[in-house]
This record gives structure tokens, C-alpha cells and sequence, in this order.
């Protein structure tokens, strides 16, 4: 295998020439004009980590937490929040029966979210599950689950500071609201199509920004740890080939539910080549073993095994629970724990309820929503003749409007450090470009679009100026199953 200094070459290869095409994105100003990008203003914190796990809403897992704004409840002490259904009976949230989710329900498409949304109205969540799946249980979407399902997370969001107003950055999947988390835009992504990924943004990623300027950063994903770097990277290459193809003839949900497990890290939501995928993108048993070194990067996302551990339906809901338990554990009681920041957080709702009307948000730049598949191009004048349901499924997906200017619905945040600040709520709005704007204060990094320069960052979760109360971290209560226990 080639060594480190040759892959670094290659990266550095490629920056240079996104940075010409950056010339003219005009991203925003430093946080600290006065100072040069790269300079640390935050020294306290030297990693920050960023675990985001996959389609629950805040009302879906905390609305009975007793913290935050949860689920409004009625004389009789329960939450009464409702919807209706398509013929106008009302359908109460309820506590879920099971944690193991159902299949194909609720749905959490452009359409189905807009709809849900319905305006700010928040009164389609049952009749978008009816239209995604007829044949479905319709009262899934106004479900939620408890402490009595989900101990840790109700323990973490009870000792460390909750964010109980983090929205998801969009309307819409999970591509585009991750997108956002990489490059403060989805650059017109609107679906989980994946012959929609394959373009990059004017100002290019937080990624490219920090190697730009000479700090550290790893995806950590699943993956086999008896093959070579080389070798995962070969083999994620294929694979993602293969499923190009084989999605063509799939029916769109099969589609939907595989390219994610094809994809399988968040950083290749927009292209990444041999040399990055070599520096980068490294295992879960590696975050594990730098976790407990104190050698983690200055900032990482860690990625769920998106087949059995993310919290997407049909999984249970224990399992993802049990695998975000481990990585903050390990976190907390690594070497390393003095001096990080881990933001627990969701993509997207996921198609669950949540009672809060999303606020209007700052479009991040000038490009509307589009599909290759759904909309008139090229692609579709190919595809329509040879796969003609496969086009009729991305157009199901598909509505107006096309704009970026609503935030998505509320997704459970939780931040976790030693400098927290305990008994700590934090009434700000925050996306997941919140994340960006942190990354650009500790190191004085010019905003990527107008969303990310419009953002703000949780920092008023951490007292950086006493003696952090966290240092010993606290006892939190184990996750309804343990990690590794089947």
C-alpha cells in the first residue's frame, strides 16, 4: 500500500483545484477578521465530535422527557396532541406498543414532509403515512416512546444541556439534511436518488476547509477490520457502482432503504476520491481505539451501521440506542474527555410527529431543488423509455415548493462535554449548520453559505471560563439493551 505522505499529496492535489473553483463562491467573513483562518479561538475544546443518528423527532423520543418543550398534555395528564386521519377522525399520540419499528411507516420523503408540515399547520403527519403507505398502520406517525424504552437517552438529555429547539436543515431525507452538516446547503438535493449525489458546492465542505487549514478530521463508519484500507475503499467503490445500476430496476423503496447502506458514511454524500477515502474514512473499532487513547481528531462524525443500528424503521429502536451509548461512553471515559465536545443529534424526523412548527430559515444560496430523475433532463429522457416505474417512484417523492427556506422538523440534541453546563436548556434555534458555525468559531473559519453565516452555535451549553463541572463524567443509566448482546 502506498504510504500516508503519498495520499496526502493527492488530497492536497484536489484542493487546489476546488479552490479555483471557490473563487468565486464568495464565502463569508471569519468569525475574528483580525486574525488569520486556522487560528484556535476555542483552545479549551480539541475535539469535537459529532454522532448523528437517523429519523426520530424530538417529540418521537424526549416529548415525555419533563424537560424542554415536550408534548403538550390534556387534563388527564397524557400527551392529547393529534391529527387527523383522510376522513377527519382524529388520531391521538400514544406511546408505542413495541420498540421494534414497522416497515415502510412513517415516511419521511420531500412530499411526505411538506405535507406533514402542511404549511406550519403540523396536521398531515397521519394522512402523509395513508398516502406514502395505504396499507400501512396510519397511527405509527403520532407515536412516541419513553424513558421506560429509551433509559440513556432520556439520562443524557436530563444531565447534560438540551437543545430542544435543533431542527433539521430541511424539509426533506436524509441525504439533503446531512448534505447540510458537510457544506451548510444540499446544492439542490431534494431526494436519497443516488444518481443525485454526484455534484459538489461552489465553496466546497467543512471537510475541505479544515484540511485546507491543517486540522484533523475523520468519518468513522462500519466496516470489516480484517481487510486493508486499500481493500474497503476497492470494495465501497464497487459496491456503490453495482447499486447504481441495480437501483434502476428496484422499486423505489428498496432503492431508497439500500442506497444508504451502499453509501455508508456521511462524508460521501458529496464526492470523495481515493486519497480522502484513504485519510479519512476510518472504522468504528478505530474511533473506539482513539477514543480510549485521547486520539481523536480535532473533528469527526461517527456513523451508524445504517442496516441495524441507525433507528430507521423497521429497526429497533434499542439497538441504535445501544450503539450511541457506547460511542459517548467510550468518549466519556476516554483520555481525551477533558478537553471534547460530542453533539449527540438526527438527520430528520424521520416521518414521526412533533408539535413545533419549523421557522423560517435563510436559504444558504440561489440553487432550488431538483431531481435528475423526477424533474426534465437528460437522465429522465433516458430512463422514462427503460425503467418507467422507477421515475414514476421519484416523481411520487417530488412537490412544490423547491426552496430551502424552512428549517425540517425538531430531532432530539444533546451536548455533551465536561464544560457543560448542568440544568442547562438552550431556547435557540439551531440546525446542523450549527455544527458548522462551531467548527468556524474554534478555528476561525469564513462561513460556507448564508445559512451556516446565519447559524448559531451552541456554545452557551458550555461555562468555559470555571472549572468544568462534567470533568468526572456523570452516572447515566444503561441502554434498554446493552451493546453487543446478540
Amino acid at each position: 500500500m502506498r504510504s500516508t505522505p503519498v495520499w496526502e499529496g493527492m488530497e492536497r492535489q484536489g484542493l487546489r483545484r476546488r479552490g479555483q473553483r471557490m473563487e468565486n463562491a464568495q464565502p463569508g467573513q471569519r468569525p475574528d477578521p483580525s486574525k488569520p483562518a486556522g487560528t484556535d479561538r476555542l483552545p479549551q475544546i480539541k475535539h469535537i465530535v459529532v454522532l448523528m443518528m437517523e429519523n426520530h423527532s424530538f417529540d418521537n423520543y424526549l416529548g415525555t422527557l419533563g424537560r424542554g418543550e415536550g408534548l403538550p398534555v390534556g387534563e388527564d395528564g397524557r400527551p392529547d396532541a393529534e391529527n387527523p386521519d383522510d376522513s377527519g377522525r382524529g388520531i391521538r399520540a400514544h406511546p408505542m406498543a413495541s420498540t421494534v419499528q414497522q416497515h415502510g411507516v412513517p415516511c419521511q420523503s420531500w412530499a411526505a414532509a411538506h405535507a406533514q408540515w402542511a404549511g406550519g399547520k403540523m396536521n398531515g403527519f397521519v394522512t402523509a403515512s395513508q398516502t406514502a403507505a395505504p396499507d400501512g398502520d396510519k397511527t405509527v406517525a403520532m407515536g412516541y416512546w419513553t424513558e421506560r424504552d429509551l433509559p440513556f437517552y432520556h439520562g443524557l438529555a436530563r444531565a447534560f444541556p438540551l437543545a430542544d429547539h435543533w431542527f433539521s436543515s430541511c424539509l426533506g431525507p436524509t441525504f439533503p439534511n446531512r448534505r447540510f452538516l458537510l457544506a451548510g446547503t444540499a446544492h439542490g438535493l431534494i431526494d436519497d436518488l443516488p444518481v443525485n449525489i454526484l455534484d459538489s458546492p461552489p465553496a466546497g465542505t467543512i471537510l475541505d476547509a479544515l484540511t485546507r487549514h491543517g486540522k484533523s478530521w475523520v468519518n468513522y463508519r462500519p466496516a470489516a477490520e480484517d481487510q486493508s484500507q486499500f481493500r474497503r475503499y476497492i470494495q465501497y467503490k464497487r459496491r456503490r457502482s453495482r447499486h447504481h445500476a441495480r437501483s434502476l430496476g428496484r422499486p423505489f423503496r428498496q432503492v431508497k432503504s439500500g442506497v444508504k447502506r451502499e453509501l455508508q458514511f456521511t462524508a460521501g454524500l458529496y464526492p470523495l476520491g481515493m486519497a480522502r477515502y484513504m485519510l479519512h474514512v476510518h472504522s468504528i473499532e478505530r474511533f473506539f481505539a482513539d477514543a480510549d487513547a485521547g486520539s481523536l481528531p480535532d473533528f469527526c462524525i461517527v456513523d451508524p451501521d445504517f442496516d441495524d443500528y441507525s433507528e430507521e424503521n423497521p429497526q429497533d429502536v434499542r439497538k441504535g440506542e445501544s450503539f450511541a451509548a457506547e460511542v459517548i461512553s467510550r468518549v466519556m471515559h476516554g483520555k481525551g474527555w477533558p478537553d471534547t465536545l460530542l453533539i449527540w443529534t438526527y438527520d430528520e424526523n424521520g416521518g414521526y410527529y412533533d408539535h413545533v412548527a419549523p421557522p423560517a430559515a435563510v436559504p444558504p444560496d440561489d440553487v432550488e431543488g431538483r431531481s435528475l430523475v423526477a424533474h426534465p433532463s437528460w437522465l429522465r429522457s433516458m430512463l422514462k423509455p427503460l425503467f418507467p416505474g422507477y421515475v414514476r417512484h421519484a416523481q411520487d417523492l417530488v412537490c412544490e415548493p423547491l426552496q430551502y427556506d424552512t428549517y425540517g422538523f425538531r430531532v432530539p440534541a444533546v451536548i455533551v462535554s465536561p464544560y457543560a453546563r448542568p440544568d442547562c436548556v438552550l431556547p435557540e434555534v439551531f440546525d446542523h449548520t450549527s455544527v458548522l458555525k462551531l467548527i468556524e468559531e474554534k478555528w476561525n473559519l469564513p462561513a460556507l453559505t448564508r445559512r451556516d453565516a446565519a447559524a448559531s452555535a451552541p456554545l452557551a451549553a458550555l461555562d468555559l471560563s470555571a472549572p468544568p463541572a462534567f470533568l468526572t463524567p456523570p452516572e447515566l443509566p444503561a441502554p434498554g439493551l446493552a451493546w453487543g448482546s446478540w
